[in-house]
């Protein structure tokens, strides 16, 4: 009976619900095409504020116990300066709260009003009464600390300030603080997300969306030059976040100030004066009303159409959410359509920003990169390196990469290292990075967003999809004042951002979509049509992000070749001669005096292709030398090597060491190093370390891409087992044969020396910054 009253009580209003959103639809549009039209706008005051001195004003409704209790810490906090004031709004209160006030604190004004205009309103009354150029506005149930005031007005020094908010502290110390004051916002499903974030490491200004309405200070004369806050969103919530979002796109500037640290009793008013479900119906309500208001973009607007029509039917069949819109939501805003259209109107005046660029300023990264000088040439610059990995001990090419560039970058530019670790243990090895970079942040297993196979983004994208990493990334642009970010793999790609003056480039240590391919042939069962899938999402994610780089890094003419037959026009922005190489320095040439019938092979095993090779040789090779050179040993060297079944048959030939601690070591002992890697893509670290250790290679034509052309110039190259085998033979019986080719090697390497590679590296930072900023 419950469920069919339910039914009885919902369906009218599922049925309205698409009516109402088309008739809201038509009636937005008509607005924007007016406005396209008759293009209102309003001219900007930036006159500075004079900071001096502010008046605080604090609505209440029914808090004469809240005022007694926290009024005087407020009074504490402004009694030093004369032209400071406390305006109290009383909201028509019948609990002899301005009797209260007059008896009880005369230092105080009271503005009484005859009726509740609610939170805005009355807040509206307290700034056009107010004397000082600076309001802060607080809520009733906020204690404040005793010097929160003079770090919220030197935010104001700069003219573009609207708001300054600040650092809010619940009362209870034990209680969770879901509100800080450090707010954000983004743009997700068709609708405005908002939250706060905690973060220590932010001490000072920093941008934030909006100024939280009961612990913030505002620019009076923009406050009401922007029309206060909108009688649209009464009773409550949203007004302060509207108001917020109109100064990011009037061009304003937004602050949050942690060193103003305020105290409150959450909810010490609404929450007692009104029932859970009737807020929950007023935030649904306003944040519907936000989008018909400030939401000017067709794209946008669309996808909030149609992303609430689905989510008043998702409401409808599985119950609400706070996250989602509802039909009762929808009939309330719709009920105010004539005043949202006014208020849309409005806002479209005031605009001089888009919705895009309003949703982008608040974060640290776009904030830097839209108010910040920046001098076309910096004295030194500021790199942030972006590894997904481990770094160290660089147990992998890719490690080998970034950890000989950071050593060589250091030397030349101020670098800030934020690397993704796999294990907590792996913070101690990383702490060596912290005395040779300017920063260090290390972060332990990200939690991307899950592997969907109706995804569009590829699973590699998504695993490193997280919220906190991107906020982490800003802050330290903002923080540090990057010029250069260095991104890794191309998973850390999706973190470029369309800067207008600071430069993305990333590295990509394969080309992932080529490396998938290479794979498929060698894959069967299910496992096959699910690869091929993501090839084809890693295809298309690939060739979209790509052109958004400033420059590319790739491993070699081949790589480029790839991209450059998909994307003809990314040629002169890709670099092939940067980044993969060592530092031959660290590597004892030594071409003869080796064990003889040895054979190393090395690499990181959580790497497939690495797996696949080992797997192929063991079984299509190794049986081949043998025949030849009984003798013969296979060394197997590399992290998180496959166990021994892995292979169809005990071997004796075989010798698993593992984990070394020094690669060196090994590349100087044995007497042939073998790369027999079939799949992947991107530049062998471990032939360019063997080339300049001097130990003679054997390798796959894939395995020597982009470091051997000719079969015996610098590498024996064969693809088939037989061919591979011979060549093994063939050099172990003529070692001086193997030692010219390890010289000529040598020679090859110097090429790709680090040192002289970063030099250039750094070079195309400060053109790439040259071009943007110039």
């Amino acid at each position: 009976m419950a469920r069919l009253k339910y039914w009885l009580r919902i369906l009218p209003l599922l049925l309205l619900s698409p009516l109402l959103l088309a008739v809201a639809a038509a009636a937005l549009a008509l607005v924007d095409l007016a406005a396209l039209i008759f293009r209102p706008r309003r001219t900007i005051h930036e006159e500075p504020a004079d900071n001096s001195a502010a008046s605080v004003v604090i609505p209440n409704w029914n808090g004469r116990d809240l005022l007694e209790k926290y009024l005087p810490s407020v009074i504490e906090a402004l009694g030093a300066n004369p032209r400071n004031e406390i305006i109290v709004v009383d909201n028509g209160s019948t609990d002899d709260s301005v009797q209260f006030l007059r008896e009880r604190f005369p230092e105080v004004k009271v503005l009484a009003l005859p009726e509740n205009l609610g939170f805005g309103g009355g807040s509206n009354a307290g700034f056009r009464a107010a004397t000082n150029d600076i309001v802060v506005l607080l809520n009733s149930d906020m204690r404040v600390d005793r010097e929160f005031l003079a770090p919220l007005l030197a935010g104001f020094s700069d003219k573009k300030v609207f708001a300054v908010s600040c650092q809010i502290f619940f009362s209870d110390p034990a209680r969770l603080r879901e509100e800080t004051g450090l707010t954000q916002g983004w743009w997700e499903g068709g609708s405005l997300r908002v939250r706060h974030r905690l973060d220590e490491q932010i001490t000072d200004l920093y941008p934030c969306f909006y100024g939280g309405g009961g612990s913030c200070a505002f620019d009076r004369r923009k406050f009401l030059e922007l029309g206060c806050f909108d009688a649209l969103l009464a009773p409550f919530y949203l007004e302060d976040t509207d108001i917020g979002y109109l100064a990011w796109k009037r061009g304003w500037k937004v602050l949050y100030q942690p060193q103003s640290k305020v105290y409150h009793e959450h909810r010490g008013t609404i929450g007692k004066k009104f029932s859970h479900e009737y807020i929950q119906a007023v935030l649904k309500k306003n944040f519907v009303l936000f989008c018909w208001k400030n939401i000017h973009e067709p794209k946008r607007l669309l996808q909030h159409l149609a992303f609430s029509q689905a989510a008043v039917l998702l409401s409808a069949f599985f119950g609400d959410s706070p996250e989602r819109a509802n039909a009762a939501g929808i009939l309330r805003a719709f009920r105010q359509l004539p005043s949202a259209l006014i208020s849309r109107w409005h806002a479209h005046s005031l605009a001089v920003v888009s919705d895009t660029e309003a949703f982008r300023r608040p974060l640290g990264g776009y904030f830097r990169d839209s108010f910040a000088v920046l001098p076309a040439q910096p004295s030194r610059l500021n790199v942030l390196f972006l590894s997904p990995y481990p770094i160290y001990p660089p147990i992998h090419g890719g490690a080998v990469f970034m950890y000989q560039t950071l050593q060589a970058l250091a030397k030349l530019a101020d670098v800030h290292l934020i690397a993704l670790l796999d294990y907590p243990h792996e913070r101690a090895a990383h702490e060596i990075f912290r005395p040779m970079c300017a920063s260090a942040e290390f972060i332990v297993r990200v939690e991307g967003k899950p592997a969907q196979f109706g995804s569009i983004a590829p699973h590699a994208i998504r695993e490193f999809q997280n919220a906190d990493l991107e906020w982490l990334i800003h802050r330290q642009i903002y923080q540090k004042q990057i010029d250069v970010l260095q991104l890794e793999y191309l998973p850390m790609g999706q973190y470029a951002e369309p800067y207008k003056r600071l430069s993305c480039i990333l590295f990509e240590h394969d080309i992932y979509f080529q490396s998938i391919a290479r794979q498929l042939p060698t894959m069967s069962g299910a496992q096959k049509p699910m690869a091929f899938f993501e090839y084809l999402r890693a295809l298309r994610y690939e060739l979209r992000l790509l052109p958004k780089l400033d420059r590319i890094q790739v491993c070699s003419r081949e790589n480029k070749a790839v991209v450059v037959s998909y994307l003809p026009r990314l040629g002169p922005r890709i670099d092939d001669d940067l980044r993969a190489g060592i530092d031959v320095s660290r590597y004892a040439f030594k071409p003869d005096g080796r064990e003889p019938n040895t054979m190393l092979f090395m690499g990181n095993f959580r790497h497939v292709p690495n797996t696949e090779a080992l797997g192929w040789f063991a079984r299509q090779v190794l049986p081949l030398v043998l025949e030849q050179r009984p003798e013969a040993k296979l060394v197997v060297v590399g992290s998180d090597p496959p166990p021994r079944h892995f292979f169809t048959r005990e071997n004796s030939a075989i010798e698993m060491r593992g984990f070394v601690e020094d690669i060196r070591e090994p590349l100087s002992r044995y007497a042939l190093f073998v790369c027999p890697i079939l799949g992947g893509s991107g530049m062998r670290v471990k032939l360019l370390e063997a080339f300049a250790a001097g130990i003679p290679c054997v390798s796959t034509r894939l395995g020597a891409e982009g470091l051997a052309g000719e079969d015996g110039d610098v590498c024996a190259l064969a693809d088939d087992p037989a061919a591979f085998a011979n060549h093994i033979v063939e050099l172990l019986d003529h070692p001086e044969k193997a030692a010219d080719m390890a010289r000529r090697a040598l020679q090859a390497v110097m090429h790709r020396d680090m040192a002289t590679m970063t030099a250039r590296l750094a070079q195309t930072y400060r053109a790439s910054l040259a071009a943007k900023r110039g």
